[in-house]
Order: structure tokens, then sequence, then C-alpha cells
């Protein structure tokens, strides 16, 4: 299914977007801003199908031909606009696939709808490139700019669209989702919603992932003996953390929800908050060895780690400063 019932939070967007359907009032240009996996994409194939669809309602019928079409992938006036290096969105991407086709009338539809994804991976000269096009657009275009940093965008370029910005899901709705709709077990639930802090898409990734469940159980091995490491093991776990470099946030969002739960049981020695309480006999060690400043200093430590390694500060030198500090105040 692909309605606006199935998108879950979110409630202003799509109130905004339903409303302007009801009413007429379509703009130009939209920008969604949000963190990657928090449901863009949904909204904006949701939005483009009910633009196109024959009932003209607030929800598209999925039904009707122009439905079907948006659903298999092969509406020839929605447009999903495409680049061939992953990093950079060029001018010619944009002259040829929407300053080139916008001037062409709906084959079909009412509108032809341009979904850009990535939209901060523009470069200034696409970015001015479609500045063109938006002062001055047909009265049938919209165009869908998708982001997770609005800023990388030119003010110009926010200034003549409607910029709707993504709301971290409550964890309640995550979690009902995961639950429901994909039989997560309600203890993989628990630590999948912690993760996903809002995030749908996030918690939906996760819950499915096998790759996922490794970095939780590397990560949960090292905390529970890192006192005990020397130096060179030390090494020799860096070492192994770089075979998940990609998944490095969530190794070390693993750690900090972890020191949190310590912390928690060491307040107030109350299980039904905890997140691994799976985990007590560890958790509880944790929180008796480590003093609250030690625990706090580790929380501290987590989070300029990631900050750093943002900046592209050498991985390994980052990650072995942050584990020799984890041991300093366990």
């Amino acid at each position: 299914m692909a309605g606006f019932q199935d998108i879950y939070g979110q409630e202003q967007i799509k109130e905004h977007l339903q409303n302007a359907l009801s009413t007429g009032k379509v703009s130009h240009a939209y920008i969604l801003n949000g963190e990657k996996s928090s449901g863009k994409e949904f909204i904006a194939k949701v939005f483009a199908m009910a633009l196109q669809c024959e009932e003209d309602g607030k929800e598209p019928c999925q039904k009707c031909h122009s439905c079907r079409q948006a659903l298999s992938g092969n509406h020839p006036d929605i447009i999903r606009v495409i680049h061939e290096k992953p990093n950079t969105i060029s001018v010619d991407d944009i002259r040829t696939q929407v300053n080139g086709d916008v001037a062409i009338k709906p084959y079909s539809g009412k509108y032809k709808v341009y979904i850009l994804s990535e939209a901060e991976k523009m470069t200034a000269q696409a970015q001015n490139a479609l500045l063109k096009t938006l002062e001055e657009p047909p009265e049938y275009a919209v165009i869908m700019l998708l982001t997770s940093n609005v800023n990388a965008l030119l003010p110009t370029i926010v200034s003549r669209c409607v910029t709707l910005d993504m709301k971290p899901v409550p964890d309640e709705v995550v979690r009902r989702f995961l639950c429901g709709q994909m039989q997560v077990p309600d203890y993989k639930a628990e630590v999948c919603v912690a993760f996903a802090r809002g995030n749908i898409g996030k918690a939906k990734a996760l819950a499915s992932s096998e790759d996922f469940e490794k970095v939780k159980a590397e990560a949960l091995s090292l905390l529970k003996y890192i006192q005990e490491m020397d130096l060179n093991e030390i090494i020799a776990a860096v070492k192994k953390i770089t075979e998940y470099k990609l998944e490095v946030s969530d190794y070390l969002d693993i750690c900090v929800i972890w020191y949190r739960d310590a912390l928690l049981f060491k307040a107030t020695s109350d299980v039904n908050h905890l997140i691994f309480r799976e985990e007590l006999q560890a958790l509880r060690r944790t929180a008796q060895r480590s003093s609250y400043e030690g625990i706090e200093n580790i929380i501290k430590a987590l989070d300029t780690a990631k900050r750093r390694l943002d900046a592209n500060v050498n991985f390994e030198l980052v990650m072995q400063m942050l584990l020799m500090t984890i041991q300093e105040n366990s």
C-alpha cells in the first residue's frame, strides 16, 4: 500500500500536502528535509501519486490507471532525477533531466512531478541551473527536493520552495509498527526503537539487518571485558571495529545506550526501563565498578568520537583514544 494513511507520524506534513490537494493550491516546489531513512522518499511517492490520481482526492486511489503506473514506477509524468556520480549531482544532470524536460507538457497527467533525492549533493552550478526553472516554472511543474541537510542548498533555492521538516516519530508508534507490521519480538523492538530515535526507516532496517546483530554482539562483548584488556588487545579490538566501518555510528550508539543503561541502573536499580535488560548481570557489574563521573566521562567521550569521525579525523586513532578513555573510566 502507498497512501497517506500508510505514513507513520509526520502529521503536519500529511495535513499540509492533503490540504494542498483538496484546495488545489499546490506549490511548484517543495523541500522535504530530514535524516536518511526518515521516510522522505515514501512521502514524495505518495504525494506524486495523489497529484496524478484520476479520482482527484486527498488520497491516491491506488486503483486507477495513473496510480497503477505510479505504483509500478512507470508513470511518464513522475520523473526521478538520477546522477551517475555517487556523491555529486552535476549541472549536466539538472540541465538534461529537469531544465531540458520541463518545457515538454505532461504526457497523460495533470502535473509533471520531479523527485530529486539527496538534493544536498547538487553542486553550486547545478543549484543555479535549477534556480532558473524555479524562478519561472510552468504551471504544471512540481519539483520535490529531498535532503538530509537543507543548509547545503542555496538560500535562493530555499526561498522559492515550501520547506517541510521531518519530525521524529514517537517511540510508541515505531514500536507498534515493528511489533505489528514486521512481527518483531518485543525485546528486539525495544533495542531498535532506542537506536532509531524516531526514525522509522532506520528502525525497520535495524530490525531486519543481520549486520546490526553482529555489530551489537561485538560491541557488547568488548564493553563487558574492556577493563581486563591490555593495549595490544585494545588495538586488536579497533582493527576488528574497522570491519564495520560503514556501521560505526551504530557501534557508537550501542556503546552510548549501554552506558546510559548502566547510569540509570546505578541511580535507580530499576530494570524496567533498561534497553539491554537481557544483559542485566553485565550491566550491574558495569554500574558497580564505574563512578557516576566515570560513566558521564565515557558518554561525553563517545559524543566527541562521533564528532571527530564526522570531521574525518583518522578512524583508528579516534577509536583507540575512545576505548582507552572507556577503560580508564570503567
